[in-house]
């Protein structure tokens, strides 16, 4: 499987990326070609360009839950898309994958929209659309975890506003993560871990029935956290002996100076391409 940061907070020194508070990733497996998120902007799509990726032969379009910083870039991809249509170019119809909260307005102080711009009607004119609680195999080796139970005290606690038509705060419950089922053990792949960066790794290990980790990389949802998650989170990966993780987007540093106390932190940014077997 090969994993290439398309768009993150920070961008790899001496690569001339574009970077923006956002989150996308291409995922390429032997059978599956994978956008897991599309940031905030259309910077993903040029950033791709750059690096020779083609996005019009995606299969997947996987969304980790519906925050601007990671739908809003869903409006330049159905424009790349559209103007392929225009110039009679042939592409590959991606499927996105989602909970089926995810496309459901988010509102919040100070922001009179945080989630989706598109409906699921909208999208549905170019997308086929699988949105679903549970997991989604995308492939034979890579699966959309779906709804992340919240097992863990310390995290998936905090609340983002309140959707459209809902009277309860809203505690993202949409969010979720990509894992690749490699021969060395699970790579998992995260937006903003909302649900909480312990508890996913956690539903990772059932789902696929492994307990090994090779790598975790995305946001850890550790931006200014209260001691109590970071210390969790910290004593967590103290006792996951993963041989090295990738925190970015919204990882505070921190965060990652407490985490790297305890495990190997490689630096992140859009540039970066990792392969595993």
């Amino acid at each position: 499987m090969d994993l290439t940061l398309l768009s993150d907070n920070n961008t790899l020194i001496d690569r001339y990326f574009l970077g923006e508070p956002g989150f996308s990733a291409f995922i390429e497996d032997r059978d599956a070609r994978i956008l897991f998120d599309v940031g905030y902007s259309g910077i993903f799509i040029a950033n791709a360009q750059k690096m020779g990726i083609r996005l019009d032969r995606l299969n997947y379009v996987a969304l980790s839950h519906g925050h601007m910083d990671h739908t809003w870039g869903l409006d330049a991809l159905v424009r790349f898309l559209a103007e392929m249509d225009i110039e009679r170019i042939p592409y590959a119809r991606p499927k996105i994958v989602a909970h089926p909260k995810t496309f459901t307005s988010v509102s919040a102080e100070g922001f009179s929209e945080l989630g989706p711009l598109f409906s699921e009607d909208k999208l549905g004119k170019h997308f086929d659309l699988s949105l679903k609680e549970g997991p989604q195999w995308l492939g034979e080796r890579v699966v959309y975890l779906g709804q992340i139970p919240r097992k863990n005290a310390f995290e998936g606690r905090s609340s983002f506003g309140r959707k459209e038509n809902e009277t309860e705060e809203n505690f993202v419950v949409e969010d979720s993560a990509l894992v690749y089922r490699g021969e060395e053990g699970l790579t998992v792949v995260t937006g903003c871990a909302h649900s909480g960066i312990c508890n996913i790794i956690e539903y990772a290990k059932a789902i696929c029935d492994e307990s090994r980790i090779v790598d975790v990389i995305g946001g850890f949802h550790l931006q200014n956290p209260q001691e109590e998650q970071l210390a969790g989170t910290v004593r967590y990966f103290s006792e996951l002996d993963a041989p090295r993780i990738h925190p970015c987007h919204c990882t505070d540093l921190r965060s990652k100076i407490a985490l790297s106390k305890v495990a190997k932190i490689e630096e992140a940014g859009v540039g970066m391409k990792l392969r595993y077997a």
